[in-house]
């Protein structure tokens, strides 16, 4: 039998440049992280500053659904 995870569930972080133009961008594309939180000690939306190759810069990455 599978034990079950809990609280944790696996969430997808999207960096804000996509809102940016296109010309301070250095590829085309969204640049996507993966990562997890525990739903019962973070209820709302997580947003952390990580580095995104896309626009060569660190920037505020939000969850996505």
């Amino acid at each position: 039998m599978a034990k079950n995870k809990g609280a944790r569930i696996r969430i997808t972080l999207e960096c804000e440049c996509r809102n940016l133009p296109q010309t301070t961008k250095r590829s085309n594309g969204i640049f996507r992280y993966t990562t997890s939180k525990n739903r019962k000690n973070t209820p709302s939306r997580l947003e952390i500053k990580k580095f995104c190759p896309k626009c060569n810069c660190h920037t505020n990455f939000k969850e996505i659904k």
